[in-house]
């Protein structure tokens, strides 16, 4: 008889334990990245919960856990360090910029699939054009010289727009060249290999041109170097359970190309691919700098265009960050803005790190934020550069990418983050799940 009440007891108490623990998670929770949203209603609702952590995890490696250790103490540290997910899911919050270069040669198919793996929910392909006006991954009409090994084929480098010319030491003359992915066909296209984007600057001959690659990049993997086209990522992306977010990439060439090939026959080509496809819009995020193309997709082909990307690289000026600018964008039916990621972060009066003004009145304005790109500066410790130009004063360590992270996320709240190692930004978002980081 004590044993059934003690029993009963201690039933009753784990009980209330574990409805009180999934109330907290509720409570707490501030926010839930893109792309787990389905976890978490399987959980509350109890459906296929296990079922759903069984499936095969990502794999994050040890950089995400290197990144936090380095992090200065403080309540994100401990939260992150204290993270229990034993199967990572991949997360559309995590979006791999074109594929994972820190270490990948950009937009190969090596590069995919090592993003893929680390989480990457949606992947990235700039897409540029040929000499027969193909689609191809690459991220400038214009860089071939610098991602690929073009200048070391004679017959190839003869066809760029500025062939290869050696360096003259004497004189301090550096190299040249610039090769397009207009200058050749589809089929030369194939023939190359990706590498890391670099060069020498003083080389004197084609293959140390090649060389260059950044000291806290590598060359490991990129002996292998598979170049795609356009239709060739839809098919892979879609293999790999990945979305897509196509940029189209502005035309170093006159357009009308060749006189006949329109910025808008460019644009129409590229969705084009993904209607041939059969891949749902709403599984694809067109991307443009140029507001002209966004405006016509939203206009002409409007099923993609709902979530078309102005990427906005305009300076901040109280005209560009102000609210009615937002507004105007939000009544042209632009819903998602991305800018670099320094345009919408700032420093309070105690040198942290908040949404700034530009951030607040897009947000208010109705319009979605994606930011670009974390994991692309190399070692924070003297500022972070560029990228995270506003904030620089409080960025001292490779660590605080964390931090940007955290802030775009919650405070600013960003759909989605650009990474050149999307490891880290997968395990930022599975790991902040909920509030004690477990599922």
């Amino acid at each position: 008889m004590k044993l059934r009440v003690i029993a009963s007891v201690v039933l009753s108490t784990l009980m209330a334990g574990a409805a009180n623990a999934t109330q907290g998670w509720h409570d707490e929770r501030q926010w839930l990245p893109p792309g787990l949203e389905k976890a978490w209603h399987d959980h509350r609702g109890h459906k296929g919960w296990h079922k759903y952590q069984g499936k095969p995890s990502v794999q994050v490696g040890a950089r995400p856990y290197w990144l936090v250790e380095d992090m200065d103490d403080g309540p994100l540290k401990e939260r992150l360090k204290s993270c229990d997910v034993r199967n990572f899911q991949a997360t559309d919050f995590s979006i791999g910029h074109r594929g994972a270069p820190l270490q990948f040669p950009e937009h190969t198919r090596e590069s995919y699939i090592a993003a893929a793996r680390m989480g990457a929910g949606i992947l990235e392909c700039d897409v540029a054009f040929t000499k027969d006006r193909e689609l191809v991954c690459r991220h400038a009409q214009n860089d071939l010289h610098t991602t690929t090994n073009i200048v070391t084929i004679p017959e190839l480098n003869a066809k760029c727009t500025q062939p290869f010319v050696p360096a003259d030491p004497a004189s301090g003359t550096p190299a040249k060249a610039e090769c397009r992915t207009s200058d050749i066909t589809l089929a030369e296209f194939k023939t190359l290999e990706g590498k890391m984007d670099a060069y020498d600057p003083m080389a004197t001959t084609p293959e140390e041109y090649v060389g260059g690659t950044a000291d806290w990049r590598t060359d490991l993997y990129a002996s292998r170097g598979t170049l795609m086209t356009h239709r060739e990522s839809i098919e892979l992306f879609k293999s790999l359970g990945a979305k897509f977010t196509p940029e189209l990439k502005t035309p170093v060439v006159d357009m009308p190309f060749e006189g006949e090939y329109s910025q808008r026959d460019y644009a129409r080509q590229m969705i084009q691919d993904y209607i041939d496809a059969g891949i749902n819009p709403k599984d694809v995020w067109p991307q443009s700098f140029n507001l002209d193309d966004v405006l016509f997709w939203v206009n002409e082909m409007p099923r993609f265009g709902e979530q078309a990307v102005f990427l906005d690289q305009s300076p901040i000026t109280p005209d560009t960050e102000s609210l009615a600018h937002m507004e105007s964008l939000k009544s042209r039916g632009v819903n998602i803005l991305a800018p670099a990621l320094w345009k919408m972060l700032a420093l309070d009066s105690y040198g942290e790190i908040e949404p700034s003004e530009y951030a607040r009145n897009a947000r208010m304005a109705g319009l979605d934020l994606i930011a670009w790109t974390v994991e692309r500066s190399g070692p924070l410790a003297n500022g972070g550069g560029w990228y995270y130009q506003t904030v620089s004063d409080a960025i001292n360590n490779d660590g605080d990418v964390m931090n940007v992270i955290d802030v775009l996320a919650r405070e600013v709240g960003v759909i989605g983050v650009f990474s050149d190692w999307p490891a880290t930004t997968t395990y930022y978002a599975n790991c902040m799940m909920n509030p004690k980081g477990r599922r």
